[in-house]
């Protein structure tokens, strides 16, 4: 029994060693709970640019960070908001990296598409090209009990003025063929999924 439980705690050792030193990537989720506020507790996808946003905090750098150093930054961006020092928990999910896409294709042939918000599996995935929004939601899992369908926003870079582009979608529009469901994806698109107001 000892000896089992010393596995145990060495496994687990092993893995908070291996998340102390990991540097968080564009595409890695942030699981990040506070103990003084749980309503804050949530899961969060760095973005292409290495950012991700937080409540209280705004938008915060993580890519090249650790994650004591991401833990830290969250801390003091929030704690005007806490009486006392809050205590902020992160912990890292890398993003699913494989050498292949989906069966059948190669590296050539897949696409980064990021998902965030209101789905039921935030992060990264690589996807054929010209997989379109429909199936790329199908991928995601899905929506959470609190998504606004109404107002999913595809972003997209425009290497043209080095901005971003912003289209909204109506879901339920989508799905029934009340617009085109023949939006393809590109190479870093981001499809956000807000969350549903009290009475939408």
């Amino acid at each position: 029994m000892r000896i089992i439980a010393g596995l145990v705690l060495a496994v687990f050792a092993t893995a908070a060693l291996a998340q102390s030193e990991y540097r968080a990537q564009p595409g890695d989720v942030l699981v990040i709970e506070v103990l003084e506020d749980s309503s804050l507790n949530r899961s969060v996808v760095i973005l292409p640019d290495g950012r991700f946003s937080f409540p209280f905090a705004g938008t915060l750098q993580a890519a090249g960070r650790s994650v004591a150093q991401v833990q830290e930054a969250i801390t003091n961006a929030i704690q005007s908001n806490f009486t006392t020092r809050p205590t902020v928990f992160v912990s890292v999910q890398p993003a699913f990296r494989p050498d292949v896409g989906t069966a059948g294709s190669t590296v050539e042939d897949a696409i980064s598409v990021y998902f965030l918000g209101e789905v039921r599996s935030p992060g990264i995935f690589q996807v054929e090209r010209g997989t379109t929004l429909l199936q790329a939601m199908a991928i995601s899992g899905g929506f959470s009990n609190f998504a606004a369908t109404k107002r999913i926003q595809l972003r997209r870079d425009d290497p043209s003025t080095g901005g971003q582009q912003v289209y909204n979608i109506n879901y339920k529009a989508l799905s029934n063929g009340a617009i085109s469901n023949k939006i393809e994806l590109k190479d870093g698109d981001v499809i956000l999924v807000p969350q549903r107001r009290l009475f939408e």
